[in-house]
This record gives C-alpha cells, structure tokens and sequence, in this order.
C-alpha cells in the first residue's frame, strides 16, 4: 500500500503541475477568420487559447487606417467588427494585443486584412461568353474557359468557389446545360509578413456527367451548394446537396413550384408550393417544416440570420414588398402598381433597396432606397436604362455600393440587335450610377 500511493498520486501530481504551467505561459491568438455575418461592414473572429479581457484588447489593438470599430463577446472568443457606414478604400492593417483574464499579456500579432468583395461578371467574348473576376486595381482576369453560353452562376457563399450552369458541347443530340464548380483560393486575411494575394482559380470540375434541360444553384454562407435539374425523361428531376466539405451529394426529397434557395445561416432550405413558401430543415436534422402562405416570391436575404425579403402578389394585380423576421408576421415596407424586379437588403434590416419598373409602351427602370418604416428615402428615375433580365440587385456593405446590370433602352425593330448590356455600381446613398467599362450579362460579387 506504501508504494501503491505514491504511484497513484505521481500521475495526479503531474497533472497540477503542467495545469499550473499552462497558466503561467501567456495567452495565444488560436485562429483569426472572418465573420460570416456582420451588421457592418466586415468583422473578424478571434479565438484565443485562454478567456481575454475585451476592454484591454479593445484598447491595445490598433488598425490602419484609424477606422470606429466594436469588439464584442466574451471569454476566449471575441469579434472584431466595423461600425456601419464605413467605407473601405484599401488593405487593413491590424495590430493585435492586450491581456487575459489573469493580467497575462498577449504576443502581439500584426495582420493584414482585406475584407472587399471583388465583382464577377459573364462577359460576351469571341466565341461565347467567359466567367472574370476584376482585381481592386480594376484589372480583369478570366476565370473560366469559354463556353458557348453561361445560363447561371452561383457563388459559394465562403468565397470558395464559384458554380457555373453552361451550355453543354453539342456532339449527339441535344447539348443540353451542364453543371461546373470553379474552385478559387483566396488570400484576404493573412500574418503581415506574408502579405495579400490576389484569387487564384482552379481548373472547372463537372459535377456530374448528364445534361440537363435546366438547373438552379443556391449556396448559403458555409459553402454548400444546392442543385435543381431536371431533363427531358420522365421522373429526370431531382434535387442535390453538396455539403462543403463532403465529397458526395445528398439527395433531397423535396418537391418545388419554382427555386429553392438554402438558407443563408445554414440548416434550412426555402421551397416554393402552391401553396406559398415552405421552410425545411436539411439532414441531420429532423424533418420539419414551417409554412407561409400567400402568393409569394423569396426576393432576397439580409446579412443578419432569419431576415428575408418577399415580394407578395395581390389580386388586383398590386405587388409589396415584406420583411420577414424570425417569431413575427411578415411586415410590409412598400405596396403599388409597379413591377418588383429584384431587391437587397443591409446590414440588420436599416435599409432596403428596390429596382422597379412602370408602363407597358415605354416601361421606366426606377431604383428605391428605404428604411426599415418603409419610408423611401432616395428614387433614382433610369428612364434610359432597363435593367438585365434576370439579374440581382446587389449590395456590399464595404464600399455602400450596389451593383447591377443595365442594358441601353432603345425602341427596337422587329429583327433588330440588342444593345450590349454593362455592369455598373451604384451609390447605396445618393443613388448616383458608375459604370464600370465592361460588358457583362451578369454580375455579382465574390465575398472574400
């Protein structure tokens, strides 16, 4: 028994002595990533080995240029995130510091952090159309090869990759669409020593061999990528989840009216019935569903979770635009005659966004901004424009810009040319339009 003790408590012994070690070695910064969502611009999340003092890394830190900035959470997981109505001109530099709970100083870390998104665009080239991507220093780079046409891109909502619905080459039969995925590596956020770097795209991926009569894409903030499409054979259609970091697909059982969009947070698709929208939750979870009913259509997300916009069609032939928040009857922000083209939202829901058209003969393409009481707070009348069919409204909180693609109206002829359509940004405040050089079908932004 004598010895038996002394072999039981040298273990235990050990054990208070490398925990009483661990807290005499100072605190470690453990991973820096960016935020998925912010009410801001941009945010980052910190986690650290040990619980900080947030008011001491609050005022140790510093970032440059001097930008007003919030630190929020507790323990060894804080957020660092720009106050809204910044505007990003360039680069971040961040200097990290301060003490943990138990006075004991953390290593200063000095990062270098670019949180704009840079713009995609399918652009007309010889041959067909082509996917670029445009640096911030304006330069264009292709991203894709060229293909005979690009019906639809969805970007993975990491930054990750970009899915791409293309027409097939013809060999037997039909060419049919098919589906490619992009993968893009990108260098945003990076130790200051070893600097930024601009995204490198890797070679298109087809997801499956078949081609289909048509496709729908939608990914959410983690990655993953939702898949519709149908061919022309009976019983052809199906729907598909890739999950990001998983190398098969899940076939889901859900039957649709129209799209379905993943939910941007994760863990739920929106599936358009007959009978309104649907809310479904997806595997693992336990099957479940929440419905709204009405005349319906899922316009747009918010960056803050549950936060959507729907345009609702009425019966005299009316159309408005709702908010729809988590717990709470769909709220309307504006209702009238006009024809809702696209939406977006910022932030938590402080501002919304409307592109609209009027008239049959010569129908006006006019862009509102408005609050959250639905009060319009600028209108901008683009009576030489219309807006690209199909196309977004598109909102980056980094540099209060909204980004679209407007095609020159002209009266035209039977048999007549279409004048090239071009991407341009708008002022999100004074609604002031910039073009940006570039011929384009489609434009969106690549988060970073």
């Amino acid at each position: 028994m004598n010895r038996l003790l002394p072999a039981l408590l040298l273990p235990l012994g050990l054990a208070v002595g490398q925990q009483q070690l661990l807290l005499r070695q100072p605190p470690r910064l453990l991973a820096v990533t960016p935020s998925a969502a912010s009410s801001g611009p941009a945010g980052l999340e910190l986690r650290f080995s040990r619980p900080m003092n947030r008011a001491s890394v609050a005022a140790a830190s510093r970032i440059d240029p001097p930008l007003p900035v919030r630190w929020l959470g507790a323990g060894s997981g804080l957020k660092l995130s720009l106050n809204p109505g910044v505007r990003l001109r360039g680069p971040l530099q961040l200097e990290l510091a301060g003490l943990d709970n138990r006075g004991q100083q953390l290593a200063t870390r000095r990062w270098v952090w670019d949180p704009r998104p840079r713009i995609l665009a399918v652009v007309p080239v010889p041959g067909g159309e082509q996917l670029q991507l445009q640096q911030h220093n304006g330069r264009w780079q292709p991203l894709s090869p060229v293909w005979p046409r690009i019906f639809s891109v969805e970007v993975l909502g990491d930054g990750s990759g970009v899915a791409v619905v293309s027409q097939g080459q013809r060999t037997q039969g039909p060419a049919g669409q098919q589906i490619w995925l992009i993968p893009v590596q990108q260098r945003n956020l990076a130790r200051a020593q070893l600097g930024l770097g601009p995204p490198q795209p890797g070679q298109p991926r087809a997801l499956d061999q078949d081609r289909h009569l048509f496709a729908h894409l939608s990914s959410n903030r983690f990655g993953d990528l939702l898949i519709q499409s149908g061919g022309l054979e009976p019983g052809s259609a199906r729907t598909l989840l890739w999950p990001r970091r998983a190398g098969r697909p899940i076939t889901l059982p859900f039957e649709a009216s129209g799209p379905m969009r993943l939910l941007p947070q994760g863990g739920a698709v929106v599936v358009p019935v007959s009978e309104g929208l649907t809310l479904q939750d997806l595997p693992p979870r336990a099957p479940r569903q929440q419905m709204l009913p009405g005349s319906r259509d899922l316009s747009s997300f918010c960056p803050r979770a549950g936060l959507a916009l729907l345009v609702r069609h009425w019966p005299d032939f009316r159309r408005s635009l709702e908010l729809v928040e988590p717990g709470r009857a769909p709220r309307q922000l504006w209702i009238g005659q006009q024809a809702v083209l696209a939406s977006s939202c910022q932030g938590n829901g402080e501002r919304f966004w409307i592109a609209q058209i009027e008239g049959i003969q010569r129908p006006v393409l006019t862009v509102l901004a408005m609050n959250r009481e639905g009060k319009i707070l600028a209108r901008r009348s683009l009576p030489d424009w219309e807006l690209e069919p199909g196309t977004p409204l598109s909102f980056d909180a980094s540099n209060n810009h909204l980004l679209l693609v407007l095609r020159p109206w002209r009266q035209r002829s039977q048999g007549s040319v279409a004048p090239a359509a071009q991407a341009m940004v708008m002022d999100a405040t004074s609604l002031a339009l910039r073009p940006l050089g570039k011929q384009a079908r489609l434009a969106l932004w690549l988060p970073p």
